[in-house]
């Protein structure tokens, strides 16, 4: 049995953001992107508010971050 684990907004986001100048900002965007690379040792899990949140703002950001897409600077 996988390791069940909760998906909530900051990873679709930190997956799919602008690379950050920020460099905290930046080494979570990074953290993140090696962690999804193993994601499928993983039983994900999300909510509906979460689809609801990362559907929110720029029509082209949220079509990246519902498909969670990392394919961003």
């Amino acid at each position: 049995m996988k390791p069940k684990v909760y998906i909530e907004t900051s990873v679709p986001s930190y997956l799919t953001a602008w690379r950050s100048p920020d460099l905290v900002m930046a080494a979570n965007q990074e953290t993140t992107k090696e962690w999804w690379d193993h994601k499928e040792q993983f039983d994900l899990f999300v909510s509906a508010l979460v689809i609801q949140e990362v559907s929110a703002g720029d029509p082209n950001a949220a079509a990246f971050r519902k498909i969670g897409r990392h394919s961003r600077g």
